[in-house]
């Protein structure tokens, strides 16, 4: 009787869909996802404003098949790193945001389970933590080489016909199946001119990334079926092998599976064969069977520190360690899963050198400097030592005069700078050991 009811339940997703309930539950998701107004304008706030009203209309749309997705409004992002292009995004109204995000809580049910174990973005219960310790357990049982698949412009490049017959078998309501057809092809607006979208799946949007999954759950099937063990996060895809030749071979019969079969392309110049400690993986890197940040994700952190310290800026001390803080708590907590906690260490040293690099700016001259090091109880001799090397303002940073004045504990315990590197963690290392990462 159950999976009676269970079928049911999926022969009937569109009318379950037109109910109040589970309208007002998608709204809930998009207002806790937070997000800019569409191409009409209106921001979440004011579709509060009359949400019963809406969500009634919403539901006289759908019920007579009035309903007609609005474009999206494109807006791009830039990519991290130099010369790294930009990220196109679609920004759907509120209304339309609702209707995917109740859409996305009635399939998701009944596609997860379907997905395979190996397969770790935008699911419930899945993060990208979980992806890279897969990728360290697979690396400590030997297969070292790893085959690293970069799709090109994968969003915007999804099959549509593919992905409605994909989806064809897993949701029998084709009212449901048209619906999201009707979704894909909805067309972008940028510039003030809509334009048809004839392939894609729009970044942005609440049905996007389960589509997404739908889309490379078969890219996901073909490699298990050849006996492969990999991890994949959205359109990031590493596969493990124990040789190069195994490897090169992989990477070869892969790329034509993908490209053939499943209508998408490979980006050649960031694809590529190599050992693990040389590849990055959501950020990460495995070198000797250990979690690291990779040197990219380092250099990016390092970056934006100096982003965040920027030489004649009229912010005060206290309100630059605030950015600081609220920017760095945030990347740690990410980055806190390296095994290695002298990374963090060294980026939050860095951070301390810049401030003090700005410190020693602000004395204009080098009397001012000198009076005020020695103010901060330096010794005479000491302070003028270093104010009268004829060093800039960068190798004074980094001089025991400098550091005797501003000390690492001036910074934490008086004005509030975070630090995480002082934490203890079952998994990380001594301080004092560092790992070579390029």
């Amino acid at each position: 009787m159950r999976q009676q009811n269970l079928f049911y339940d999926e022969e009937d997703i569109f009318g379950r869909l037109c109910s109040l309930k589970v309208l007002r539950d998608g709204y809930k998701a998009v207002k806790k996802n937070h997000g800019a107004p569409g191409i009409d304008g209106v921001s979440i706030e004011e579709f509060e404003s009359h949400l019963e009203r809406e969500l009634k209309r919403l539901k006289w749309e759908l019920e007579g098949w009035k309903y007609k997705p609005q474009p999206v409004k494109r807006v791009e992002i830039p990519k991290p790193g130099k010369d790294a292009g930009v990220r196109l995004l679609g920004i759907p109204c509120v209304r339309d945001r609702v209707v995917q995000a109740a859409l996305k809580q009635l399939l998701e049910p009944i596609l997860d389970p379907k997905f395979s174990d190996n397969s770790y973005g935008f699911r419930p219960g899945r993060n990208q933590r979980k992806a890279v310790e897969s990728a360290q357990r697979i690396v400590r049982s030997g297969k070292e080489y790893v085959v690293d698949i970069d799709l090109s412009k994968f969003f915007d490049r999804v099959h549509h016909d593919r992905l409605i017959a994909r989806l064809a078998l897993f949701i029998p309501d084709k009212r449901v199946l048209r619906l999201i057809g009707m979704t894909l092809r909805s067309g972008v607006m940028k510039d003030g001119l809509v334009s048809a979208t004839t392939e894609g799946t729009v970044q942005g949007g609440p049905l996007s990334p389960l589509l997404s999954n739908v889309v490379l759950d078969e890219l996901d099937k073909e490699l298990e079926k050849r006996g492969l063990e990999f991890c994949r996060f959205a359109d990031d895809c590493n596969i493990f092998v124990g040789s190069q030749k195994s490897a090169e071979r992989v990477m070869r019969n892969i790329s034509q599976f993908i490209e053939k079969r499943l209508k998408l392309v490979i980006n050649q110049k960031k694809s590529k064969v190599a050992l693990s400690r040389f590849v990055k993986f959501l950020g990460m890197t495995i070198i000797a069977g250990a979690m690291v940040i990779s040197a990219q994700s380092i250099s990016r952190a390092m970056s934006k520190v100096k982003d965040l310290t920027p030489r004649g800026t009229n912010l005060t001390l206290e309100r630059t360690i605030k950015r600081l803080n609220s920017w760095y708590m945030g990347w740690s907590a990410y980055y806190s899963m390296t095994e290695y906690p002298s990374q963090l260490q060294k980026i939050e040293a860095h951070t301390r050198r810049r401030l003090r690099s700005r410190l020693v700016d602000q004395q204009k001259r080098k009397r001012y400097l000198y009076k005020k090091l020695v103010k901060r109880n330096v010794l005479c001799t000491t302070a003028w030592r270093a104010v009268y090397s004829n060093k800039g303002r960068w190798a004074l940073s980094h001089t025991r005069a400098v550091e005797m004045a501003y000390p690492n504990r001036w910074f934490i315990k008086e004005m509030g700078l975070k630090i995480r590197s002082d934490e203890h963690h079952h998994r990380w290392f001594d301080l004092n050991q560092w790992i070579k990462v390029t």
